[in-house]
């Protein structure tokens, strides 16, 4: 049997028994895929995926801003007293398509 080295990495129980699950479909341990990664790593020179932040659309960008926004204080959230006045608002935005 060929010598190994032990490798201790820390995981959030959730991440860990999805990938648990996620692997054993494919017929391999979490193990099994950590050792593919750092091969296949060794053999591209580096992270085997490219790595890029999220990017969203205008309308779910403006919408996360408004959440800050609103969170920080800066703007006054809505507040609806019945879901036809949230859906009469909603209708009357001329920012809406």
């Amino acid at each position: 049997m060929a010598k190994t080295s032990i490798l201790n990495i820390r995981i959030d129980p959730e991440t860990k028994a999805g990938a648990e699950l996620l692997f054993s479909r494919f017929g391999i341990t979490v193990t099994d895929a950590v050792n593919m990664f750092l091969h296949q790593s060794l053999l591209v020179g580096g992270l085997p995926f490219e790595l890029k932040q999220p990017r969203y659309n205008a309308d779910t960008e403006a919408a996360m801003q408004e959440a800050r926004d609103i969170i920080t204080g800066k703007v006054q959230a809505k507040v609806y007293h019945s879901v036809a006045e949230m859906n009469a608002d909603d209708d009357a935005d001329p920012d809406e398509e």
